[in-house]
């Protein structure tokens, strides 16, 4: 009865917002702008709000072109029902939400979230980000070795790999949510062996391209809109001023880079390479390079060295699975600059290497929420003078200060780069 009768209240306050506001012609979003993808966003714009009552309302009335989002309860119709779901989507009060997610995938959950399983660590600092560390009951095995980094999650249950997750240690936390990969664990792995009253949302959190909407989309869904903002103006601040110095570099001058993952599976001279489709091929786009890979191999693939030396890079950049935040030793770190310096023909035949531009690059650092300090990183690396006085060191403590509040000093602390 309580909750038909909020129902009721949001109703009418919807009625009267809608008739005042009718014949006012809410505009779409261009095309180039970021359209948030949560049902309920009728004007397909970066954010659900009183003009999407509007807009819904001139949809009922032949006003306005029907819009996917504009049927916000997922029904298959746009009805009064909608504006319903819009109004108490705004108020933070719908019992259900739909959105898309990493897979592209229409995905309705429950609300509001209360206990939540993190698998993965890119996924567990946006749950730090917006602060609701409190509602995690279980998280991945790799998040219990983050004592520094989350002090916190660190010390929930273990439930297992973020990719072959223990399915019976995940139902004795009794979450209501768990929070994944787009891709890991597989569904059958995950999806089909928990009951279907537990939500599964899939958002990455490495990937420079989809980080800030996945944020905001994160934001609805923990009902925490205001934290997601105040992360949203820190991330815009630095990496809007990145994107502009970068666009002015001409094509022609853009730094050529390899991104050397160590060691290949093959011979003993191959080298991984990271391609398209990875968040290191990401970084490395987004800062102004252009990566040789791109082309010649997808994703994580093996290259021969020969192929290296012809293609003679102007920077290499490793991404080392060692260094981070929970060590200060940069032994590893340095045996793989070592070893890239040291392939043979390097020497004496890669502009990289004979400019000493070849840099290691921790992978604990390089995703996640916290990659605008990384991109300051690639962008100084591929154009030092462009970027002189970029500091991401800075960039990343005042965002540990500021959105993690923990006793970090990453001036002091951690393996994030190497050379220093």
């Amino acid at each position: 009865m309580k909750k038909m009768k909020t129902k009721n209240v949001v109703l009418a306050g919807i009625a009267v917002c809608a008739i005042s506001l009718l014949l006012i012609s809410p505009v779409l979003a261009n095309e180039d702008d970021y359209v948030l993808g949560i049902y309920g966003n009728a004007n397909e714009d970066d954010t659900i709000d009183m003009r999407d009552i509007t807009y819904t309302a001139r949809i009922i009335l032949w006003m306005e072109e029907p819009t996917d989002f504009a049927d916000a309860n997922h029904d298959g119709r746009i009805t009064a029902r909608d504006m319903t779901q819009i109004g108490l989507i705004i108020l933070g009060r719908e019992s259900e939400l739909t959105f898309v997610d990493a897979k592209e995938e229409d995905v309705t959950v429950s609300m509001p979230i209360e206990e939540m399983v993190i698998l993965n660590t890119d996924f567990g600092e946006a749950i730090a980000v917006l602060d609701e560390r409190d509602k995690v009951v279980g998280v991945g095995h790799t998040m219990t070795g983050y004592s520094r980094f989350f002090p916190e999650l660190s010390t929930k249950t273990d439930v297992g790999g973020w990719m072959t997750p223990d399915i019976e240690a995940i139902l004795a936390t009794d979450p209501d949510t768990v929070c994944v990969y787009a891709k890991w664990p597989s569904t059958e792995k995950l999806d089909d062996l928990l009951p279907e009253d537990i939500n599964i949302i899939r958002l990455d959190f490495y990937l420079v391209e989809t980080q800030r909407g996945e944020m905001i989309k994160l934001g609805y869904l923990l009902n925490k809109r205001e934290r997601a903002d105040e992360y949203i103006a820190w991330h815009d601040q630095y990496v809007d001023e990145i994107y502009e110095k970068v666009a002015e570099i001409p094509d022609d001058e853009k730094v050529r880079v390899f991104i050397d993952g160590g060691k290949g599976k093959g011979s003993e001279l191959d080298r991984r390479a990271y391609s398209t489709g990875t968040g290191m091929h990401d970084l490395c786009i987004y800062a102004g390079g252009v990566n040789i890979a791109e082309g010649y191999v997808e994703k994580y693939a093996d290259v021969e060295t020969e192929w290296i030396l012809y293609e003679n890079p102007d920077v290499i950049v490793g991404i080392s699975y060692k260094g981070g935040y929970e060590t200060d030793d940069d032994t590893l770190m340095k045996e793989h600059y070592d070893k890239i310096r040291g392939l043979p023909g390097f020497e004496e035949n890669v502009s990289a290497v004979i400019n000493n531009r070849v840099h290691i690059m921790s992978n604990a650092f390089a995703f996640a929420p916290h990659y605008p300090a990384p991109l300051a990183v690639m962008a100084k690396w591929l154009y030092p003078d462009k970027f002189d006085d970029f500091s991401p060191e800075a960039i990343h403590q005042e965002y540990i200060d500021t959105f993690l509040g923990i006793d970090y000093d990453v001036y002091e602390q951690g393996v994030f780069v190497y050379p220093r």
